[in-house]
């Protein structure tokens, strides 16, 4: 199965608010750059541009209800909207988890999965 084909079936999976948020990352992700390629990594969705850029983990569990949008260069990258709220303390990694209800600057997440990319391209 291709990649984009599990994607889609993930979200269909979830069919409540995390699969409304799985399908409105992929579409800001995909929005914000068009040559990115969906991949599907450790049963999770991935996404590469000359290596891996970022990933989302899905936690539905009632102890831990989010979804995870892990940047792999995170530590790396300027985060000038504080967008990171987990893994701040990681050497490589950071994380934005979202929670039901919690809004999304677009904006400012577009501009931090270009970064991330960019990031990527200049060879890290």
């Amino acid at each position: 199965m291709k990649p984009s084909d599990q994607i889609d079936k993930r979200v269909t999976e979830l069919a409540e608010w995390r699969g409304q948020l799985l399908s409105r990352l992929r579409a800001l992700i995909l929005d914000a750059d068009p040559g990115i390629s969906e991949d599907w990594k450790w049963n999770n969705p991935a996404w590469s541009h000359h290596g891996l850029v970022f990933g989302i983990v899905v936690e539905t569990t009632k102890a831990m209800e989010w979804v995870q949008l892990t940047f792999f260069q995170g530590a790396a990258l300027a985060d000038p909207d504080h967008l990171f709220n987990a893994g701040l303390d990681s050497k490589t990694m950071r994380y934005i988890k979202f929670r039901e209800g919690e809004a999304i600057d677009e904006p400012a997440l577009k501009a931090l999965i270009r970064s991330a990319v960019a990031y990527n391209l200049n060879g890290y």
